[in-house]
């Protein structure tokens, strides 16, 4: 069984996020945690039954915050919000999206700034472990004031209401599916309702399951690389330490380091070694560790906004010590310019690649492998559509590029004057990882094809264990068939895990 993941505010990490949104890792509650929450929780109730305003706890929300509402209205006024709110469109989310924003959710309305019990957070716990996951359509939110509508679908399920599915997809309605788990529907006093949808956790899910499959498809992108070096009869001196010792920038080192351990022992770079009338290669195989490098060090950027959106304060108002701030905590603007940076940097990783699977393809620049890596090319048309599939890919990626996180619109009569378009910069993202993960498929395929073609030799070692992963999981390509297939299983193995 995976090992349980407790929460408490403040220590949350991507592995974990990961191992409950992926592998149903069970999810507990940290006791010191909870006493935390229900201790600010005391704070807020305090300051309620002073009559002081507060906003959102007895007032109107956004541009309605100057309307007090009566205390016998209070909880009403809570469920109103959650109810007005459920307004998303399209697609529902994933299952291991909705179960990262259950996560993430309840790991921040632990923290001591939201002043909710901690009956909510352990509802949504309960929820998670029982499998029981909201439809949560993808569109609908502008990132602030947090992911509002998303959000809003989560709670509503919480109350009850609409639909939800289990682990494999299965629809249910909601009060069905709480009371199967012998679950009460949620009743959200003063601020919790807006608590819970004041908040960036719908698109920082996003951003963090992306962050760890473009890890991982990085590393697979190298391999990848290397594999179509050695088919092209390219040189790895280009990627030797000193060179990139002299601009450390340190994806570049450690993308030219891991080329180095792919190829060495190579016994198809001796072959070519002496009377090489080439004096150096193509941009696409000699500057593999500058490109991809730059990827890595996106990707790293990413990744510290995720590390500190996951335990990071983003629903308002907060509540600090004895004081109920109101502030901007929930604008996604950080986490949208994250997603825009990393749908640019992997457009990037899939744009090389798809270069040296041309490269692979044509005969003017393949170093003397057949065309479209076919022996009988003209009765066999081999390999070609794999590069025009992945060029197609690629054109598409370049067009997801244009930032989302630029394209406010104003909302709710101009009170919010300046959102982040944080789920269009999600959506993107998300779209730009498959293409790119078929992409990668793609020269992988090709590579292997090319290798095939300079038997005996061997590759490099590490180039030898992923040619030989590659055809455990496809023959070579002996005539013409259907290569959607193909590049299909070859593709959800890159999106499982790196291939190297």
């Amino acid at each position: 069984m995976t090992q349980e993941i407790f929460i408490d505010g403040s220590s949350l990490s991507v592995g974990d996020l990961v191992s409950v949104a992926r592998s149903a890792a069970p999810v507990g509650i940290d006791p010191a945690a909870a006493e935390r929450a229900d201790a600010s929780r005391r704070t807020v109730e305090h300051l309620l039954a002073s009559g002081a305003p507060l906003y959102g706890v007895n007032t109107g929300f956004g541009k309605l915050a100057s309307v007090r509402i009566a205390p016998e209205d209070i909880e009403q006024l809570q469920r109103n919000l959650i109810l007005s709110h459920v307004a998303g469109v399209g697609e529902p989310l994933p299952v291991d999206v909705v179960r990262a924003v259950m996560l993430l959710r309840a790991n921040v309305l632990l923290r001591e700034t939201s002043g909710v019990r901690s009956t909510v957070v352990r509802h949504i716990v309960d929820m998670l472990n029982a499998g029981i996951h909201p439809v949560v359509p993808e569109q609908g939110s502008v990132g602030a004031s947090g992911d509002l509508a998303p959000l809003a679908h989560v709670a509503w399920a919480m109350m009850g209401g609409g639909e939800v599915v289990n682990r494999r997809g299965e629809p249910r309605s909601a009060a069905d599916a709480l009371a199967a788990a012998g679950l009460e529907p949620i009743v959200f006093e003063a601020k919790e309702g807006l608590a819970f949808i004041n908040g960036t956790q719908v698109q920082t899910a996003v951003l963090a399951l992306t962050v760890d499959d473009a890890r991982n498809l990085w590393r697979t992108a190298l391999g990848a690389a290397a594999a179509s070096l050695e088919a092209l009869l390219g040189t790895p001196v280009p990627f030797d330490a000193r060179i990139h010792d002299a601009r450390p920038h340190t994806g570049q080192r450690e993308a030219a380091a891991l080329l180095r351990e792919l190829l060495a022992e190579s016994e198809i770079r001796e072959s070519h070694r002496s009377d090489d009338p080439r004096v150096q290669d193509a941009y696409s195989l000699r500057c593999t560790p500058q490109v991809l490098g730059s990827v890595a060090d996106a990707i790293a950027f990413a990744a510290r906004t995720v590390d500190v959106e996951l335990n990071a304060s983003t629903d308002n108002p907060l509540v600090f010590g004895e004081a109920i701030l109101s502030g901007g905590n929930f604008h996604g603007q950080p986490v949208a310019l994250a997603l825009d940076v990393l749908a640019i940097a992997l457009t990037t990783l899939a744009g090389i690649s798809e270069r040296r699977i041309d490269r692979l393809m044509n005969p003017e620049l393949s170093q003397g492998l057949p065309p479209f890596l076919t022996s009988n090319a003209g009765l066999h048309s081999g390999m070609m559509m794999v590069q025009i599939t992945a060029a197609a890919l690629v054109a598409e990626c370049r067009t997801l590029c244009t930032p989302a996180s630029v394209q406010s619109i104003p909302t709710d009569a101009h009170q919010e004057d300046i959102v982040p378009m944080g789920m269009a910069a999600a959506w993107k993202a998300r779209r730009v990882l498959a293409n790119a993960q078929r992409v990668v498929a793609a020269e992988l395929l090709s590579a292997a094809q090319g290798l095939d073609f300079r038997a005996p030799l061997r590759p490099g070692a590490g180039v030898r264990r992923l040619h030989a992963r590659i055809r455990g999981l496809v023959p070579a390509l002996a005539g013409d068939r259907p290569v959607a297939p193909d590049i299909e299983r070859v593709a959800l193995a890159v999106a499982r895990e790196a291939l190297i």
